[in-house]
């Protein structure tokens, strides 16, 4: 065995612990192109066959895209099978950690792959639960779109207590459903 193909080897071994681990964000170089037309390492690790052995880690590694809002990549996942309501063992799933960061594209994408809106995650919270969650505590720009898309969608507003406190969401919620404040949603 080469030092390359050996150093390949250690790199797919701490991925997977990466992925496995809910260590995201640290994984992030694995599912960007590299140099002009270099595919993303994650795709050609899939492509070689090289998660056969892996499967959870593969689930995973479509929570990470979403997560990451690396669309490519969840995308080329979906269209080879991998399951798009899997890859819960950080407690969240595709859905939720793409909901959770403001992931507009990949919360789309899911939605088109007709993911289940309504799974709870560990918390108890469903994809609008999150979004409305992260909204409040950790506000990115499209959270108030993907409540509004999560809601065309078909997302269950009882899910979520109303109002939630964000105005933006709180306006939204009530032209959508003549919410009155105070009144569970």
């Amino acid at each position: 065995m080469t030092a390359s193909a050996s150093d390949e080897d250690a790199l797919l071994r701490d991925a997977v612990a990466g992925l496995e681990g809910g260590d995201f964000s640290r994984l992030e170089p694995l599912f960007d192109a590299g140099a002009a037309g270099a595919r993303p390492k994650i795709l050609e690790w899939f492509e070689q066959g090289r998660f056969r052995a892996e499967p959870k880690a593969l689930d995973e590694a479509l929570t990470c895209a979403c997560f990451l809002g690396r669309t490519d990549v969840a995308e080329a996942l979906l269209a080879h099978g991998v399951d798009p309501e899997a890859g819960a063992a950080t407690g969240l799933n595709a859905i939720h950690w793409a909901a959770n960061r403001g992931q507009l594209e990949a919360v789309r994408l899911l939605i088109r792959r007709k993911v289940a809106l309504e799974t709870r995650n560990m918390y108890g919270g469903t994809a609008l639960g999150v979004t409305v969650w992260s909204a409040i505590h950790e506000p990115r720009p499209a959270h108030v779109r993907i409540v509004e898309e999560l809601l065309d969608a078909g997302a269950r507003r009882e899910a979520i207590e109303f109002p939630t406190g964000h105005g933006e969401v709180d306006a939204l919620l009530s032209r959508r459903a003549g919410g009155v404040p105070g009144e569970r949603a």
